[in-house]
């Protein structure tokens, strides 16, 4: 009888006898390590009671002790990215082995639906070549994916569910699409292992990403459990960061990929400051402010009216917070979605999305200097004989087309919107149309569902813009 009080006993006294080591499932075989990097192992332990980390790589191992509440951290350096599988050793006196490790690069992907949305699709919803991509899948052993269940927490979590899973067709269909063809491209690209960590639910607001702190300084964003519990789930604030973000910060990573915004249209005048808000929360939480942040532009959608200027705000909002955000960068989306596609807010191409995220990443974090990261994006404007001469960045090597350019608009003193004619000229795109004879502001693609034809020669999209400041 007294084994059976034993146990109870413990736990009112804060002790919790464990056997061998007890890790996080993010901790698991089959996991990439990133590269040339002080990464960390953790978990639990009896209190007090030594662990020892021993990576196959290395002649020494590390020891750290267990707290008071029995948990522990060890911090491990890694070698150069590898194929070839490693082992970790982990030990209080009981052993548990990490086995099929890969060192390489690891990003985590985040976000709402469209970063969510598996290579299998969703109903009625495919993705563009899924079923070639998931049968060729195999060939990308080293690609792996750890993809964290939706799991809400009004505090923030010690640890959540999640394993690494390696990369073939009996796996590879619940992957995310967009973060499979950004870690192939990466792959293929580096010829290294690469890792993500998916961790996105759809529908849900950028602030459902971010921590109690940060939300109580927002007038509109009440946190009393009983109001946040009669919002829809996926439109709730916090409990995101807590239960899928929180839990997973102690795992070493390159940088973030980032696909959300479609749940925020209606909200793009504080839009900028809260994305900027969470990528600071976030980086602070993986200890290190220049981790890489590259998101996504929403696509064409009509969000009701495809006439409509709400999601085009939220474009432009996504575009200012890039000036915001340290070791930040858009990718736009505009030439991705057909026209079928119009209330269909997951197009089926997500293979362009994620090359191009993976295009930036590759020039901007790992110095593909010659590898294009941006399409033409407005600067400037001037006005001559009744046409907007519009000038470019990103745009040295001119664009696509020179003439049967499609997306333009543009407006005289009223205010009022028509399509325009435009061609290209000395670098310089020319806007005009008959019968407007004193234009004061274009725009190009500035609307809910708008899809136009201009890119530059790299055939990356001009983002779409407007050089007016009205608002209706």
């Amino acid at each position: 009888m007294k084994r059976f009080f034993l146990l109870p006993v413990l736990l009112t006294l804060g002790l919790v006898l464990y056997g061998k080591p007890v890790l996080p499932e993010i901790l698991s075989d089959g996991m990439v390590l990133q590269q040339n990097s002080r990464v960390n192992i953790w978990g639990k332990a009896e209190r007090g009671k030594t662990v020892e980390v021993k990576p196959c790589w290395s002649k020494t191992a590390v020891r750290v002790t267990a707290d008071n509440t029995g948990n522990w951290i060890a911090v491990i350096e890694t070698p150069e990215a590898s194929f070839t599988p490693r082992t970790i050793t982990i030990s209080d006196g009981e052993e548990v082995v990490l086995k099929d490790i890969l060192i390489g690069e690891v990003w985590l992907a985040s976000g709402q639906s469209n970063m969510e949305m598996p290579l299998q699709g969703f109903n009625n919803n495919p993705i563009l070549d899924a079923n070639e991509t998931i049968a060729l899948s195999g060939q990308y052993p080293a690609i792996r994916f750890v993809t964290i269940p939706k799991t809400p927490s009004f505090e923030p979590l010690e640890s959540v569910k999640g394993r690494w899973q390696v990369c073939n067709p009996a796996n590879s269909p619940g992957f995310s699409a967009t973060a499979f063809f950004f870690a192939e491209t990466l792959h293929k690209s580096m010829n290294v292992p690469v890792g993500i960590i998916v961790s996105s639910w759809g529908g849900t607001r950028v602030e459902g990403w971010t921590n109690r702190e940060i939300l109580k300084t927002y007038p509109d964003v009440d946190l009393n459990e009983e109001a946040v519990n009669k919002l829809h789930p996926m439109a709730r604030p916090l409990l995101m960061y807590n239960g899928m973000i929180h839990p997973i910060t102690n795992y070493v990573i390159k940088g973030f990929i980032w696909y959300q915004g479609e749940s925020n249209v209606g909200a793009h005048q504080v839009y900028p400051e809260r994305l900027h808000n969470m990528v600071t929360l976030w980086r602070t939480q993986w200890n290190n402010p220049e981790l890489p942040f590259y998101y996504v532009e929403i696509a064409p959608f009509e969000y009701g009216n495809a006439n409509d200027t709400g999601a085009a705000y939220l474009r432009e909002a996504q575009f200012k917070a890039q000036k915001l955000i340290p070791h930040s960068g858009m990718i736009s989306t505009n030439d991705l979605v057909e026209p079928y596609e119009l209330r269909n807010i997951h197009p089926r191409n997500k293979t362009d999305v994620g090359k191009r995220l993976a295009f930036m990443a590759l020039n901007k974090t790992y110095g593909y200097e010659r590898v294009a990261a941006h399409g033409p994006e407005y600067n400037s404007m001037e006005i001559h004989d009744g046409k907007v001469i519009v000038s470019f960045d990103h745009a040295n090597e001119g664009f696509n087309r020179t003439d049967g350019i499609e997306g333009f608009e543009i407006a005289a003193a009223d205010g009022q919107f028509l399509p325009a004619q435009a061609i290209v000229r000395d670098g310089k795109v020319e806007v005009y149309r008959e019968g407007v004879d004193q234009p004061v502001a274009v725009r190009y693609c500035f609307k809910n569902f708008q899809t136009g034809n201009l890119a530059g020669t790299r055939e990356l999209p001009v983002v779409p813009f407007r050089t007016d400041s009205f608002e209706k």
